[in-house]
């Protein structure tokens, strides 16, 4: 079964940046387009950014200009690069198959954008 790992958030001040990376546990990981989502208490989880097999990336219009998805398909892994954080990106961060989610639900990552 994939086991998908996320790390690299944290809290940081409006106006920084983060680095998100995602661990995919599953050798046809280049075969797929991946995702980040994310989530806030009592709110649905959300598509944030997603990245084709040929690495077109596609955004969520609230972070277009502020982030950047990219994959490394020989480390299995995905980044979210994010830059000019504001409060309304403070959420957890997860990573999936996209559109469709193939995958049991990793940890995430919380990430909290505060003055």
């Amino acid at each position: 079964q994939v086991q998908l790992v996320e790390s690299g958030g944290g809290l940081v001040q409006p106006g920084a940046s983060l680095r998100l990376s995602c661990a995919a546990s599953t050798s046809a990981f280049s075969f797929y387009t991946w995702a980040w989502y994310r989530q806030t208490p009592g709110s649905q989880r959300d598509f944030v950014a997603g990245i084709t097999i040929d690495t077109r990336p596609t955004y969520a219009d609230s972070v277009k200009g502020r982030f950047t998805i990219s994959r490394d398909n020989p480390k299995n892994t995905i980044y979210l690069q994010m830059n000019d954080l504001k409060p309304e990106d403070t959420a957890v961060y997860y990573c999936n198959t996209w559109p469709t989610v193939t995958a049991p639900w990793g940890q995430g990552t919380q990430v909290t954008v505060s003055a």
